[in-house]
């Protein structure tokens, strides 16, 4: 089910944290979601293609797109070596049938890869047809004091990037206006993480309309520019109480991801 942009509506597996990858799947079937984004990280299944493969077969849920692992928990995840994780991501993708592999700016102390970065990203999109979705995030804060700690940039419109993922829960947490960014991303903007917040130096990740950022607004212009890409539902629900809970937050994401991104205005 797509909205008058052709763009496909995400479940990321980060998002039923602290359940399992496999229970992404069952919840994206049973919720309809159109499709799964993995976030590769510590869960084995996560990391293992086949067994993706057998969970999107089963389930009848594609695999839309990889969240290469990019976290601080993920160091060790497909071998330390950055640009080898890239790779993996990429041939994962190109495996299961996902158009997009998400990739964060390296971390500042990852000096080699951060200098060879926008180069490198550009040379392994020459040799795919997968797109490499850059992702802003945020400096890291902690009372009157900011890190950066992402380079070239946490906001990675200001380097030379063939595709964009916009993240709004990100663009809350380093306090910058999503909308601008999106139109400076263009039409190379290719994947949006749909999530909200309230400029909280904690990276949120609420359900959309819970916090202080335009969902709706972006989802609005989305629809109007005929986006086709996707937009993938990026939630923290780790507070849910129960797994029926948890399920009614991810359902509630998905209603308001889709009501928005058909162009209809709410008062």
């Amino acid at each position: 089910m797509t909205g008058p942009s052709g763009a496909r509506v995400a479940l990321s597996t980060a998002s039923v944290y602290p359940e399992s990858t496999a229970t992404a799947f069952e919840i994206a079937a049973r919720l309809g979601y159109d499709g799964v984004e993995v976030m590769v990280w510590t869960d084995p299944v996560s990391q293992d293609v086949e067994a993706l493969r057998r969970l999107s077969d089963y389930h009848r849920v594609p695999i839309l797109a990889v969240h290469a692992p990019c976290l601080l928990i993920t160091q060790r995840v497909w071998s330390t070596d950055p640009w080898t994780k890239l790779q993996r991501a990429r041939a994962a993708a190109e495996r299961l049938g996902a158009s997009t592999v998400v990739v964060h700016p390296p971390f500042r102390w990852q000096r080699g890869y951060a200098r060879d970065f926008v180069r490198g990203v550009w040379r392994m999109a020459d040799e795919t047809d997968v797109r490499f979705a850059v992702e802003n995030m945020y400096p890291w804060r902690y009372r009157d004091r900011e890190l950066l700690a992402y380079a070239p940039d946490w906001d990675v419109t200001r380097d030379d990037y063939r595709h964009f993922t916009v993240d709004l829960s990100h663009a809350a947490t380093s306090r910058s206006e999503v909308l601008d960014m999106a139109a400076r991303m263009g039409d190379r903007l290719a994947h949006v993480h749909m999530g909200d917040g309230n400029g909280s130096a904690k990276d949120e990740h609420l359900v959309p309309g819970r916090g202080t950022q335009p969902c709706a607004e972006l989802l609005g212009a989305l629809a109007a520019s005929g986006f086709g890409g996707h937009v993938v539902v990026e939630v923290n629900t780790r507070r849910a109480m129960s797994s029926a809970e948890r399920e009614e937050d991810l359902a509630e994401a998905l209603a308001f991801t889709r009501l928005h991104l058909a162009g209809v205005r709410v008062p």
